[in-house]
């Protein structure tokens, strides 16, 4: 029996590359690798133009604090270094740096340090789209938890990585859940795949038949099941109180795809340099799903799915639902890039004036935190501040559920999120 949380909405979903193979890109002549990719301090180069580097190798770092290091996706030579990326000039040669080499111990032999020091160095964050360095993760989580969810919800529409992933290389997924679960000391955890993807929940299922230690489970396709908070809800009927993380509930959740590339650092010692990103929309000729080498720009993509065959009104880097508008088609992919989405005017959800909310209650029985999406948006628009907080603006998780359902279009998400960057911006000014 699936299970689910209070709240959602169905949505279109649209997968129309469930069925298409993930391809894997060639890498153009030149990458950009932003030195910023994911929650935490930007890295600091430690090469410099000139150097000649191999696939796989540092090429920034975190010298203290929060954050992950990037490494070089091709090999090549370094061609410019700014405060904001690292320009490597591809030599096509596809050599590896000579210290890529797998771990050598066993599993049961290897401490929680040395997996832990093994994901942060390898600059492996969350590719659900959070980009949380999944060694921070690991350590907050430490002797805390007591479940581990593999999220494979993929709720947003037309993004279908993660399905893919389940369907063709099942085994990293178990494989990369199992060093998680030694690291944390979790003798059973279960991977959550929603209904729509039943032929993936089979391939599971007969993978995982002979083993206690991981469980699927069934979630019902409805969005945003994939936030980490309902998933959590749904598997447990635990709440994550307002403000809160899983982790103050005795669970943590990592996505599918960060488990795979975990799996990949440990068997093949290379670090995150690449990603796989869904290439979608009415403008795209040939809509894909591929596995694109980090700093690869969104126009090289989009023209090996063939370009555009009309002209589009709106590109989005993510899923429809959370994604973000892009206006530059040179930006690299990132650690982030979950999918690119190409929609002509006819197709791209445009907004006007919003006309006065009529209160039909609507966005408040979406709220899948139960919130009043109405009086955040009205208050947000208005630029009360005190009153944004007073009715828990910061727990809102900005799934846009609220925006989808509403019958004036209004722009409830948007608002909402100006209203907390301002209060952000206030609160350090305060510190």
């Amino acid at each position: 029996m699936a299970v689910t949380f209070r709240g959602g909405i169905y949505v279109e979903e649209h997968k129309n590359t469930r069925k298409y193979q993930i391809e894997r890109m060639p890498a153009p002549a030149k990458v950009r690798i932003l030195l910023s990719q994911h929650i935490g301090a930007p890295c600091k180069p430690v090469v410099v133009v000139g150097n000649n580097v191999g696939q796989g190798q540092k090429i920034g770092d975190i010298e203290n604090g929060f954050g992950c290091p990037v490494h070089a996706s091709v090999s090549g030579r370094i061609v410019d270094i700014t405060e904001k990326h690292i320009e490597i000039e591809n030599d096509y040669e596809n050599r590896i740096f000579p210290d890529i080499k797998p771990f050598e111990k066993r599993l049961p032999d290897t401490s929680f340090d040395e997996i832990v020091k093994i994901i942060r160095e390898a600059g492996i964050a969350g590719l659900g789209g959070a980009t949380f360095p999944t060694y921070a993760k690991l350590e907050s989580a430490a002797g805390k938890v007591k479940h581990l969810f593999i999220n494979c919800a993929e709720c947003e529409p037309l993004v279908t990585v993660n399905h893919r992933l389940l369907l063709e290389n099942p085994a990293a997924v178990i494989n990369g859940t199992k060093i998680l679960m030694k690291a944390l000391g979790i003798r059973q955890s279960e991977i959550a795949v929603t209904d729509n993807k039943i032929d993936a929940v089979n391939k599971l299922e007969t993978l995982t038949a002979d083993s206690d230690l991981i469980k699927v489970r069934v979630l019902r396709t409805k969005y945003p099941q994939g936030d980490e908070t309902q998933v959590v809800y749904a598997l447990t009927g635990r709440e994550v109180p307002a403000g809160k993380l899983p982790i103050d509930v005795e669970c943590v959740v990592f996505n599918a795809e960060t488990c795979a590339v975990v799996f990949n650092a440990f068997s093949k010692g290379m670090p995150l340099i690449e990603r796989m990103v869904t290439v979608d929309g009415d403008c795209i000729k040939t809509p894909k799903n591929v596995m694109v080498p980090l700093g690869v720009s969104y126009q090289d993509l989009i023209d090996f799915c063939g370009g555009f065959k009309r002209e589009p009104k709106k590109i989005i880097n993510g899923g429809p639902m959370m994604g973000t508008a892009q206006l530059d088609l040179n930006a690299p992919v990132t650690k982030g890039t979950l999918a690119i989405l190409a929609f002509s005017a006819k197709v791209a959800k445009e907004y006007g004036q919003p006309p006065a909310c009529i209160r039909c209650g609507r966005c408040v029985e979406s709220c899948p935190k139960r919130l009043m999406p109405l009086y955040l948006g009205m208050f947000a628009y208005a630029g009360k501040i005190d009153m944004c907080e007073k009715y828990d603006i910061m727990s809102c998780c900005e799934c846009g559920a609220c925006s989808y359902v509403c019958p004036g279009n209004l722009q409830l998400v948007h608002y909402i999120k100006e209203a907390k960057f301002k209060i952000r911006e206030v609160k350090a000014e305060n510190e």
